[in-house]
């Protein structure tokens, strides 16, 4: 959480939407609509293009590079419509907006009329420091979980009665209680004595 907080670099995202319709057809058919649906998924890929997103960088004068303004436009098509959805993402919310206005009106030139203007997020889209923070708390309880078995399966000292017995082959007659603030390591000391003590006799 404390990573996501004050490493991670907060990203906002702004959509705007155009509405594909070619300067050719109108809504008086349903063949027009027809066409409209087709060319959705052309338009996706011009709205991306180069030429579209390089006019986008003259504009609004950003220094980035075409793959780099690529990275930050993302295009969905909801389902049996003919929108496309065009949403940016940048660190600045105001910059995200710009981006995001700017290839919808930009890329409109080729495709049809703008429906939406996007708006300046409130709200970080991610990270998520919630939930990286219990990501967080769930690796360190597999980890923690994890070394308690691997130090219980490679300890081998004997730390009980039924330790004395099984790796040395004696038998306990008595234990001795520890006294309250004694470490545990005196009370290996003192079962391995009593062993040494019940062996002499």
């Amino acid at each position: 959480g404390a990573f996501s907080k004050f490493v991670i670099t907060p990203q906002y995202t702004s959509t705007a939407m155009v509405y594909i319709l070619s300067k050719e057809t109108t809504l008086t058919s349903l063949a027009d609509l027809q066409i409209g649906s087709q060319l959705t998924k052309d338009y996706k890929i011009i709205v991306t293009s180069r030429p579209v997103l390089s006019e986008v960088i003259s504009k609004l004068k950003l220094d980035l590079t075409y793959e780099q303004l690529v990275s930050k436009i993302s295009i969905d098509n909801p389902s049996d419509t003919r929108i496309l959805s065009i949403t940016a993402k940048d660190p600045d919310p105001v910059l995200a907006k710009e981006l995001a206005d700017a290839v919808a009106k930009t890329s409109s030139n080729y495709i049809g009329d703008i429906m939406e203007e996007g708006v300046v997020p409130e709200e970080k889209t991610s990270p998520s420091n919630g939930r990286n923070a219990l990501l967080g708390a769930a690796l360190g309880i597999v980890l923690i979980c994890g070394l308690t078995v691997v130090e219980e399966l490679l300890n081998d000292t004997v730390q009980s009665e039924e330790d004395v017995e099984k790796y040395l082959g004696l038998t306990v007659l008595a234990s001795v209680p520890l006294r309250e603030g004694e470490q545990e390591e005196d009370k290996d000391q003192q079962t391995m004595n009593r062993s040494r003590v019940h062996r002499h006799v």
